[in-house]
């Protein structure tokens, strides 16, 4: 259940004490008239104003725009009994709160009407009290203009920022959900079949063992030929799941070197490698370990990153000049050991040189090809 005083206009800019004062200074007004008459009808007025206003509050549809136009009506009349133009922000704010947009700007249009006709005709009753008011009128038709349309735009503007945080909720499960898909369906169409084929060799090899032996030698080399196979477009299936952008990679080991104040010189195109996805993702997993190296151990003051490329394989050379290669470290803690099985994992090599700094040369193969001695 909602509590009475949130029938007051909430708005980050403007207080709920100020709107407490628009609520008390009509009674101000009306106190200073003499006539004991004038004071009944304006409390009246004003008791009768906020009844609407608290009843619009929790209506809906019809008889929403029933309580609209009566505080429109009660509003003309307090402007040209006692001059009192305020109460108009009342409505001008719970109009901006429309959600249908024909009924916003309809109720919009006549509440801007209905308010400056009544003040011009103000002027004509009672020329020195709007006079005196004119600065305060001034801003109350400014908000009767503007603040209704701007909370209108609001709302619409959150409503829609939910709808599109909504869409890319579900956009991204959909995006999941299919590569989910994907990745079962290349698993399937990878391992399905092969593993099929080893099966049905490896049962015709073990029937053929002592009846015919040469040939059961055929069909496990046959056998062991399918699982190379099968592993290398697996490993290509992950490496396309676990990419790594060379590009993406190198931009923020220049963050990272700029960010130790660590000069450094960058030689060769790595966009004209034209780089397998594994290899490129190896490469990249690399230079990141060996620049972690850098700015961990080195207390290097330069560092060059050279890359070049020839017909077997990509060279990717790293130099400091910094305290050099110390062999006592925990390779595993400095994270050689972590890029020597990535790069075995692709038959690739690390060489380590410690002169006047260090120097790292790693070479990935550009046909990537099963281990030896592995299936």
């Amino acid at each position: 259940m909602q509590s009475w005083y949130t029938i007051l206009p909430r708005n980050p800019w403007i207080s709920i004490y100020v709107w407490v004062i628009f609520c008390i200074m009509p009674f101000y007004f009306i106190i200073h008239s003499l006539s004991l008459l004038q004071i009944s009808i304006g409390v009246t007025l004003i008791l009768l104003y906020f009844l609407s206003h608290y009843f619009s509050f929790n209506s809906k549809s019809a008889l929403l725009y029933m309580w609209i136009s009566f505080e429109m009506v009660l509003n003309i009349a307090m402007t040209l009994m006692f001059g009192y133009v305020y109460l108009s922000l009342f409505t001008a704010f719970f109009i901006g709160n429309f959600r249908n947009a024909v009924g916003f700007y309809i109720m919009y249009g006549l509440h801007i009407g209905f308010t400056i006709i009544s003040i011009v005709f103000g002027y004509f009753i009672d020329l020195q009290l709007f006079l005196s008011q004119t600065p305060f009128i001034i801003i109350t038709v400014v908000g009767v203009v503007l603040l209704p349309f701007s909370l209108y735009t609001k709302n619409r503007r959150e409503k829609l920022q939910g709808q599109l945080e909504t869409a890319n909720e579900r956009i991204a499960e959909l995006i999941i959900h299919e590569e989910r898909q994907r990745i079962a369906r290349d698993l399937h169409d990878t391992l399905g079949q092969k593993l099929s084929m080893i099966g049905l060799k490896s049962d015709l090899a073990s029937r053929l063992v002592t009846k015919n032996p040469e040939a059961a030698i055929q069909e496990i080399k046959e056998i062991r030929h399918t699982a190379s196979i099968a592993l290398k477009e697996v490993r290509e299936l992950v490496s396309d799941m676990r990419a790594v952008k060379l590009n993406e990679e190198l931009a923020r080991v220049k963050q990272i070197l700029e960010a130790a104040e660590i000069d450094y010189e960058i030689k060769g195109n790595h966009l004209e490698l034209n780089l397998p996805v594994l290899v490129e993702s190896v490469l990249s997993m690399c230079l990141k370990e060996a620049i972690t190296n850098v700015v961990k151990h080195s207390e290097a003051k330069k560092c060059m990153i050279k890359f070049e490329k020839n017909d077997n394989e990509v060279i990717l050379t790293v130099y400091d000049n910094g305290n050099g290669f110390n062999e006592k470290l925990n390779i595993a803690g400095n994270g050689l050991k972590g890029m020597k099985e990535r790069l075995e994992f692709i038959n690739g090599s690390v060489q380590i040189g410690s002169k006047n700094g260090t120097k790292l040369l790693i070479g990935v193969p550009l046909a990537i090809t099963h281990q030896k001695g592995s299936v």
